[in-house]
């Protein structure tokens, strides 16, 4: 099956992707049972492709309204800004940390995309962490952001002995959480093949889950031996889904973990998954 042509035109009605009703696959959840009670120990955030700075683009009110969005969410832990921070011109990385600093004190971090063309020195001076860095949350949680690209924009597998190195420091972990701009399976448009990627992933019991942005228009779910890959979507940028989207992580006290796709201008859940 050619999947490229589906992939192109996902939209809401595909958001589901792949949904498969067997043990150790999540499970769709509908509305009503997203809005019963949950209480989370975690709870983290994530959005890509805001494209600060794209011409032609209303760049300023869509950073605007995610950031409204974000702090209507309850106990947010953190938030990631899953790369294309900005639209090429390195000039602009400082101003889009700006924009971002009114989360604080609300800690965020961000992944390195293709469109953000500054310097690994640059990267590190404006943002105080490294374009591929781990860190643990509350002792039970980790968090691996993975640089997939270069100061030319090229489209590049993660660094492999980097992720290696992480997932074996985090190994004893409840769970673990992976972001990655683009993603590591050429399964939708602008993804590479990266087997060895996913290979390495699957063999580390407690990665949760993966989060990709750089595809607009995918805002569903892939499976690859047994490990979800999610997409958000994105908040800017000049195509893609019709609805600027974000998207809720959450584990409560008992491990369980979920999440659903949400729409920047009113927090209406789009889709979303027990994982």
């Amino acid at each position: 099956m050619n999947r490229r042509p589906f992939l192109k035109n996902l939209t809401l009605l595909g958001s589901g992707l792949v949904a498969f009703p067997v043990a150790g696959f999540s499970s769709s959840l509908s509305k009503v049972e997203y809005e019963t009670a949950f209480q989370p120990v975690f709870k983290f955030i994530t959005a890509s492709d805001g494209h600060f700075g794209q011409p032609e683009t209303d760049y300023i009110t869509s950073h605007q309204n995610l950031i409204e969005a974000i702090k209507r969410e309850s106990d947010v832990d953190l938030v990631v800004f899953n790369g294309d921070l900005i639209h090429d011109d390195p000039l602009l990385m400082p101003e889009v940390k700006k924009v971002y600093d009114r989360l604080l004190p609300l800690p965020y971090y961000v992944v390195k995309g293709n469109h953000d063309r500054v310097s690994e020195d640059k990267w590190l001076e404006i943002w105080g962490q490294a374009s591929n860095t781990f860190f643990t949350v509350k002792d039970q949680f980790g968090m691996i952001l993975l640089n997939s690209s270069n100061e030319a924009g090229d489209y590049l597998c993660v660094d492999q002995d980097f992720l290696r190195s992480a997932l074996e420091e985090m190994q004893t972990l409840e769970q673990v959480f992976v972001f990655i701009h683009i993603s590591q399976r050429d399964w939708t448009r602008h993804g590479i093949d990266c087997q060895e990627v996913l290979d390495l992933i699957a063999r580390y019991t407690n990665v949760k889950a993966t989060f990709h942005g750089h595809d607009h228009d995918v805002d569903g779910l892939m499976w690859n031996q047994k490990k979800p890959y999610f997409w958000s979507g994105h908040f800017g940028g000049s195509w893609g889904n019709p609805f600027p989207s974000y998207r809720v992580c959450e584990v409560d006290e008992q491990g369980k973990t979920r999440t659903a796709l949400k729409r920047v201008s009113d927090g209406e859940m789009l889709n979303a998954h027990s994982i």
